[in-house]
């Protein structure tokens, strides 16, 4: 090797580590390339782009065969060696990539630090003077499989959101517990013989492990678990004032009972009618079951939807589910077989009173109290069967729109009210029992499942509503919009509203059933009262006892709750339907305190939902062993100011926490009439992109673009390696005219595609996995998980690692300290400083965290370029790093000198004098026309701004060779340069 190539080679290390490109903490000769003679170096750069901020080079070094040993001995050189030393390479730059930094020291450290000094506990005492800020995640469930990389997503945002608020001067409450009681620790405690409670505990420790290692901020001293009893005894004493003021009662349900395991299931246990366990046949079965009437906050519970800072997608989705609709209340009498008006009338609801006169046909719920009354003989079978089938059915199933409309005829007739027509009464399984009356009126022109339904069983359908589109009345589909009302008078009744609007007709058909006495106005919702009932063992004993002569309910008293759960070696199912707890014998026979009499323990347990409706109340004051919350800190802490979590929760434990907490608002306990203020739904992270290519039956290989899916084909799983991108497409490698299906899902075991956070910590460390959660995307949208993205993200933190460090040193370690100066900096460093300051501040509050990351790239790609890294501009820009890598950040801070923990340093703010533009366009006039503009300077002077209008290759021909007889400058507006024609200057030209 002559000493030209020895250069460059060195050139090249030397470079390396203060490179924007160079991403190992690794020298060069420490990775085991072995320089060898050869006759011609080659240096080979591959550029592979991870990130927009970032190009990765990896360099290899090709060996001319035709080289010698200075010994003079034979060159050995095998493909094999050759192979091997690009394998181990190949592994090494691998390596070096992943240890950019000494993460493996530094997050340990750093996490037993904070721990050890309690840095994230907030006090019971603290200064109320001080503004404050209360953000919370949702209530994790803890389960065996613990985290996957799609948890920490959320966490990681309000992590961000509470260190930036400590540094901004708040006081901050950031929480974590645990939603633990429930149906998946029972089911492993039934299939194990292990007790929930054991699991539960060691699925907890196995959580916190998992966060703790992810250094999210969290009070740990404010931890707080569903199942402690200090925690649900205050769930039992809200149920009792639920209990006192009539929102608690026993009502005769439906319930999926399965007859084979002996207990009832939740719906989520349920599928396709069978049980999830096993494959059983499930019915509906009534069952008395306590309730909570959510009902009578209805209206409440809508209109304060308009005043929170919510996702209008969660606050559309919980007014379609409280579902409220002005209607009419109309009734229908029975014929009887003579045609006569019996003593039964069926009650229908309707929202559309003014197509009444349309009405062919009412529908009965299977489950309607009066369809054993009405049913004919000779349909008695007939319905009895359909009954029992549809029993068989959940409501879902039963409302799907898609589905095929069942129905029989129930053998009868009623009179439709307005104009004496007899019109059957069917049953049909797409009308609940539990929403408006369990019976409707039929206007199959006008409704959709009314006219499929009509369609089917060949019943008449009659227009009564004409659309202003004509055209849509002969579009073979029934019109559920509003029109001129038509074919809609009898004299004999006495209403008339042909012609009317269908809202004016609406009004008139209401007026006429008032004083008739055919019905009434109504407003009626989808909502339904609240089951709170689970014939189940692993969750809270309600605290009610049944007097053994009355069968009378009575409160347990407030001074003896908690009501403990009682230890049970069998929780396996009774097998009658009575609940596990009904085993614990001695548990279940008590006295009432009151008046000594025999009594017996309720033994259905609360929900899951139950514990997980008030924690962040508790999350203010978890000690307290005298009261639900002090209402000092509640009026303090009160609202949680944001809440994260995914959009699954968006209808049943925000509605259900939002009537509880209005429940406590109204019996003085909290403060305010709702309990979040702003709540944000993260995205879900799907498992990295699986490719799919079709065979046909005869096994050759189809293009997706030109298959028609059908069973015939067969999916086949190409791996990454074979797959290479062709415009919007995916193709395969060695043959591009096939198109593969390219998709990602929802991390899931049997996709076998979840991501274990703590292989990823291993390998990269908890601040990358952070950094890269929020660089993904936009916090609220979906994303592909991608594991290669993350070293994009890494090398940035090695960087800026090495940034504030120095180079490594020749064994692959850092020196201590750091190489930043103590000079003053520079007005350009300043700006690109301050500019960074604005643009992260901005994106953190509008939670647009991966945009501020990009921010922090573009800065430290700016500073490489320095010859000199100031202090002032170096702590500035840790600071503003340490809310999204607060290990790393840490460390540095500390190497910087500094002996305190900066998790309550000031987060640094703009100046808004450095956020200026540094330059302005200026405007040059030749002879007092404007022939162009220059760039220059805000403090430029004349002189200069005449050199660069002199310079300038659109205006130097005006000037060069010119006399210039006079220069007129207006700093920062404008330049007229007054030329003398006369005397032009010889030579120039």
């Amino acid at each position: 090797m002559n000493s030209q190539h020895m250069q460059t080679l060195l050139g090249v290390q030397a470079a390396l580590p203060q490179s924007p490109f160079y991403s190992s903490s690794v020298p060069l000769h420490a990775q085991r390339l072995e320089l060898r003679k050869f006759s011609k170096p080659t240096i080979s750069a591959t550029n592979n782009s991870f990130l927009p901020q970032f190009r990765h080079f990896s360099f290899s070094f090709s060996i001319g065969r035709g080289g010698r040993r200075s010994s003079g001995s034979a060159v050995r050189c095998s493909v094999a060696e050759e192979a091997n030393e690009v394998a181990e390479q190949k592994q090494n730059q691998q390596i070096a990539v992943r240890r950019a930094y000494p993460f493996r020291e530094i997050e340990p450290k750093w996490q037993r630090h904070w721990e050890e000094n309690s840095t994230f506990r907030t006090p019971d005492e603290i200064d109320t003077s001080k503004p404050k800020f209360y953000v919370l995640d949702m209530f994790p469930y803890p389960s065996g499989a613990g985290l996957h990389v799609g948890h920490p997503l959320g966490y990681t945002a309000t992590d961000i959101l509470a260190r930036f608020k400590r540094m901004q001067g708040y006081n901050v409450l950031h929480p974590m517990g645990w939603d633990a009681f429930g149906l998946p620790a029972e089911q492993y405690a039934i299939e194990t013989g292990t007790h929930p409670k054991i699991t539960t505990e060691k699925n907890i420790t196995r959580f916190r492990t998992q966060l703790k290692s992810l250094g999210f901020s969290y009070d740990w001293d404010r931890e707080i678990s569903t199942t402690e009893p200090e925690y649900y005894k205050w769930t039992q004493w809200i149920f009792l004032q639920l209990l006192k003021r009539g929102l608690a009662y026993q009502a005769e349900v439906p319930v999926n009972w399965c007859p084979a395991l002996g207990t009832v299931l939740a719906n989520e246990e349920v599928v396709d009618g069978v049980s999830e366990r096993g494959g059983h046949p499930v019915i509906r079965k009534p069952m008395r079951q306590w309730m909570l009437k959510i009902t009578a906050y209805a209206d409440r519970l809508l209109e304060d939807l308009d005043d929170l800072d919510w996702p209008e997608s969660v606050k559309d989705m919980q007014r379609n589910w409280i579902g409220r609709s002005e209607g009419a209340e109309m009734e229908f009498s029975v014929l009887s077989t003579d045609g006569k008006e019996g003593d039964i009338n069926i009650k229908i609801y309707t929202t559309r009173p003014d197509t009444i006169f349309g009405a062919t046909y009412l529908v009965l719920a299977p489950e309607h109290p009066l369809l054993p009354l009405l049913v004919s003989t000779s349909q008695s079978k007939t319905v009895e069967e359909y009954v029992d089938l549809a029993s068989k059915k959940s409501d879902l199933e039963r409302t799907e729109l898609q589905k095929e409309k069942t129905g029989v005829f129930s053998g009868c007739y009623a009179k439709n009210p307005v104009n004496g027509e007899a019109i059957p009464i069917w049953v049909a399984d797409y009308v609940l029992g539990s929403y408006g009356t369990g019976a409707i009126m039929a206007v199959p022109a006008h409704d959709s499942r009314d006219y499929e339904f009509a369609l089917k069983y060949d019943i008449p359908i009659r227009w009564v509503v004409i659309p202003d589109d004509k055209e849509l009345k002969n579009s073979g589909k029934a019109f559920s919009g509003e029109g001129m009302v038509v074919n809609s008078s009898n004299p004999t009744s006495g209403l008339d509203i042909n012609g009317m609007s269908s809202k004016e007709a609406a009004f008139k058909v209401i007026d006429w059933a008032e004083k008739t006495g055919n019905g009434k106005k109504k407003v009626n919702y989808k909502l339904r009262d609240w089951l709170f009932a689970r014939q189940r063992y692993w969750g809270e004993p309600i605290p009610v006892i049944f007097l053994e002569d009355t069968g009378e309910s009575v409160p347990v008293l407030e001074t003896e709750l908690p009501l403990m759960l009682p230890e049970l070696d069998d929780f396996t199912p009774t097998g009658t339907g009575e609940p596990p707890l009904s085993k614990a014998v001695s548990w279940v026979k008590t006295n009432d305190p009151l008046s000594g009499k025999p009594a017996r323990r309720e033994t259905s347990t609360m929900p899951q939902w139950a514990g997980s409706c008030w924690y962040y109340l508790r999350f203010m004051d978890t000690k307290n062993s005298k009261e639900l919350v002090a209402r000092t800190k509640e009026k303090y802490w009160s609202p949680v100011d944001v809440y994260v979590g995914g959009a699954e929760h968006a209808v049943l434990h925000l509605l259900y926490s939002r009537f509880w907490h209005k429940v406590l608002f109204d019996i003085g306990i909290v403060s305010t009439k709702e309990p979040f203020k702003c709540v944000i739904n993260q995205g879900i992270i799907l498992g990295e992109v699986q490719y799919t290519a079709l065979r046909d039956s005869e096994g050759n290989l189809i293009s997706a673009d030109s298959a028609e899916m059908s069973d015939e084909y067969i999916q086949e799983r190409i791996p990454e390696e074979k797959v290479v991108k062709s415009g919007d497409s995916f193709v395969l490698k060695d043959n591009p005219d096939i198109r593969l299906i390219a998709r990602a899902h929802k991390m899931s075991k049997s996709r076998g595609n979840v991501v274990n956070p703590d292989d990823v910590v291993s390998e990269y460390g908890a601040d990358s996995l952070r950094l890269y959660e929020m660089f993904m995307g936009p916090l609220r949208d979906s994303k592909t998980w991608n594991t290669s993205g993350i070293e994009g993200v890494h090398r940035f933190l090695g960087r800026t690692w090495r940034l504030v460090v120095g180079s490594p040193l020749t064994d692959g370690t850092f020196p201590d300290g750091t190489v930043v100066t103590d000079e003053e900096p520079t007005v350009e460093q300043l700006r690109s400083l301050h500019k960074c300051i604005a643009k992260v501040t901005e994106e953190i509050e509008g939670t647009r965290f991966n945009t501020g990351i990009s921010a922090m790239m573009e800065f430290i790609n700016v500073a490489y370029k320095w010859d000199k890294h100031p202090r002032s501009i170096i702590e500035a820009f840790i600071l503003l790093l340490s809310p999204y890598a607060p290990h790393v950040a840490e460390e540095l801070w500390f190497r910087l000198g500094h002996t305190k923990s900066l998790a309550y340093e000031k987060f640094p703010k703009a100046d808004p004098a450095y956020l200026k533009e540094s330059t302005i366009v200026l405007p040059v006039q030749i002879n007092g026309k404007t022939r162009g503009t220059i760039q220059v300077e805000e403090t430029c002077s004349e002189e200069d701004a005449f050199e660069l209008a002199s310079k300038d290759e659109k205006l130097s021909k005006y000037l060069n060779g010119m006399a210039v007889k006079k220069r007129i400058f207006v700093p920062g507006k404008i330049l007229n340069v007054i030329l003398d024609r006369q005397n032009a200057k010889v030579g120039v030209r």
